[in-house]
């Protein structure tokens, strides 16, 4: 039972995110992942997010774009100069990594592995705002990943072709 117990863990320190949806619809006809779909992993320790890159094949000479956007949250504390803790606001801060995707000769189109970083200590409490420049701040919870997305839209259709919501 422990052997089962260390597998599980390890399997959440890197879990998959759950909805990918193609939609061949927002694609030229004929485009089909050449390659296994992109899969996106969240490591849990550092909170960064990182995605497979995949080769989409019978794109003719349609460009693209990827995007792997991430929210991120903390909890700062605005501390007065009396030393009175007067407020605790929750930060929220958007990390994002893109392409612009061209096709390859044979009408293939290579997407890259896109990952974000989470945001540090730093930037969180720079993201806050306390009534006063003279209070203090301190990062009480956080980063944590709230949520991201990550899409490949090809240029001159209305929505994604393939898209990717976690964690």
């Amino acid at each position: 039972m422990k052997f089962l117990t260390l597998v599980t863990s390890v399997a959440v320190l890197f879990a998959p995110a759950a909805w990918a949806q193609t939609n061949p619809a927002n694609g030229p006809n004929g485009a089909h992942f050449a390659t296994a779909e992109p899969v996106c992993t969240v490591d849990q320790a550092t909170q960064d997010v990182s995605c497979t890159g995949a080769t989409i094949g019978g794109v003719g000479h349609t460009n693209a774009t990827a995007i792997l956007s991430a929210t991120y949250s903390g909890t700062v504390q605005c501390t007065n100069p009396g030393g009175q803790v007067v407020d605790v606001k929750t930060q929220t801060t958007d990390a994002t990594s893109s392409g612009k995707l061209t096709p390859s000769r044979n009408g293939q189109l290579v997407v890259p592995p896109l990952s974000v970083t989470a945001p540090t200590a730093d930037e969180l409490k720079a993201n806050a705002t306390c009534p006063n420049g003279n209070w203090t701040k301190q990062l009480v919870a956080g980063p944590t990943l709230t949520n991201f997305v990550y899409t490949i839209t090809f240029a001159g259709f209305n929505g994604p072709y393939f898209s990717l919501v976690g964690p």
